[in-house]
Order: structure tokens, then sequence, then C-alpha cells
């Protein structure tokens, strides 16, 4: 059957080619281990359990995780194998199960559940770029969404992921994201069910994090925790745009703090410390 799974809707037979996301049918990893610097209920103490997976639906221009986003690097296995990772990471005592950009394998992944379904939460880490047909299909495996929350404006969105619906895509993902798993509940400081909205803050953008910022407060009011992001740093083809090739300043994210804590979200902030190399993790394969 040719691929429908995201909103590219790039209608390849991945079992024969590869599609918009780089990747054919079969999963493709780049590191399998327990992760420390998520947000404070996911991490805890143990970490987090995740898996990176290669390819992408999106595939943003700057992209910090390039060499796995756009290069595709990485091992191939089979739904059977993916499950004994949840095994492996289960034994390592982590908090959670966390699926990082797993969209285009999502079949693979429902597959995988048929083996093993984790005796932890299951994070879906996502860019927010989804189908809500293809998040039907997961509910009642997911136990806590994670996703991006990129762009306000559709015009940026087309400029640095050639996804021009980006606005409206993700809106709409969103609130089958908090359907399907409602408000977040934690138990000793970790979540164990809900949706946790992430927003990177780009250089030059401010305007597009305000707009963010309005469509969440609008859209969901108080209702979901919001986790801003300051780690951006130039990478992949960040040098070929001027107005992204560099950091964020001290005063760029003031002012989108400002505004996160006037609009009254309660949630997590980064520091701008956390724009730094030694956070991306290594890629083992």
């Amino acid at each position: 059957m040719n691929c429908t799974l995201c909103p590219r809707e790039c209608n390849v037979d991945r079992d024969r080619h590869i599609g918009f996301c780089g990747t054919g049918k079969l999963p493709v990893i780049a590191r399998v281990a327990p992760h420390y610097d998520e947000e404070p209920p996911i991490s805890g103490t143990n970490g987090a359990g995740t898996i990176f997976f290669s390819g992408c639906s999106l595939r943003c221009a700057y992209c910090q995780n390039y060499e796995i986003s756009a290069l595709n690097k990485g091992k191939l296995i089979t739904p059977y194998e993916l499950s004994e990772q949840y095994r492996r990471l289960e034994s390592m005592g982590v908090h959670n199960i966390e699926l990082v950009t797993p969209t285009h394998f999502a079949d693979a992944i429902i597959e995988s559940f048929r083996f093993y379904r984790p005796d932890l939460p299951v994070i879906y880490n996502s860019s927010g770029y989804e189908k809500v047909e293809t998040l039907k299909k997961l509910e009642g495996l997911i136990d806590v969404y994670l996703p991006d929350f990129k762009y306000s404006d559709n015009a940026l969105a087309e400029k640095l992921s050639r996804c021009p619906d980006y606005v409206e895509r993700t809106t709409a993902a969103i609130d089958e994201m908090i359907r399907q798993c409602g408000d977040s509940t934690y138990e000793e400081g970790l979540i164990k069910r809900g949706v946790i909205i992430r927003h990177l803050v780009l250089p030059s953008h401010v305007k597009n994090s305000f707009g963010v910022l309005q469509i969440i407060k609008e859209h969901w009011n108080d209702r979901i925790p919001v986790s801003l992001m300051a780690q951006y740093m130039p990478a992949g083809k960040a040098d070929e745009y001027l107005d992204i090739n560099r950091r964020i300043t001290k005063r760029e994210y003031r002012r989108v703090l400002e505004r996160y804590y006037d609009l009254g979200f309660d949630g997590f902030a980064q520091e701008l410390t956390s724009a730094d190399q030694k956070y991306i993790p290594e890629w083992d394969f």
C-alpha cells in the first residue's frame, strides 16, 4: 500500500522505494538509550527511554539532528526487533518509552506493540505536523503526546520546512492528541498521561513565537503545559538562510519569555545555556 501516513501524502510504495521522509517502510533507528535532558516530568532521575528514529516527515532546514533526520543514517530493524528495544530500555529502569520522530514509522510501531506493549508510559515525540487519521490509528497505544508547535506563520513554515499548511495541520493534530489523552496526570512528579506542547524559539522570528503562544492560548487556554525551548543552534542548512544562521539573543528570548508569562502559561522554559552541542545525543546506530 502506498504511504499516506503524514500530511505530505507522497503516495510512495515504501516497501520498494523511499518516501518524502527519506526512508522505506521498516524502522531505522539511530540511538536507543536513557535520555536525561527532557522536561523534568519526562526525564525524572532515571531518564526517558528514548528511541531516536532516522528520517523525518518535516525535514526542517535547521534541524539539529540533521545527520539522522535528513541524511537518514541509522540501523534498519524489524517491528519485532523494535519491541525488543522496549524490553531493553525497561530493564535499564527508565521512566517511560519515548519515541522520537516516529510519524513515518507509525504502522511499524503499531505492529511492534503486538509483540510487546511496554509496561511504562509511551511518549510520542513529534514535529506536530501530523495527520489526524494516522493519530486515530494510535489511539490507546500512546499515553503522552509531546508535539512541537513550530510556526504560527505558514509562509515561514513553507520557507524553512516546505509545509504551507503547518498551522492548520498542527492545530488539528493537537486537538486529536488532547481528545485521546486529556489533561496531563502525574505520579511522583512524572507524567503518566496527557499532552505537553513544545515551542522552539527561532532567531529573527520573535513574532512567530508570539503567534504560536497566542494560538495555543486561544485554542487550549491553560489546559496544556507549554515547554519553551531556547536550544536553537544553526545546523543542517541554516547557513543558507541569513535570518536563522545564528543563535537567539538574550533580548529575543526575554521578549518571548515575557509574552509566555503575560499569557499565563504554566510549564517549562529552558535556559539559554541549553544551546550547546553537548546536549545533542551521540548517534551510535
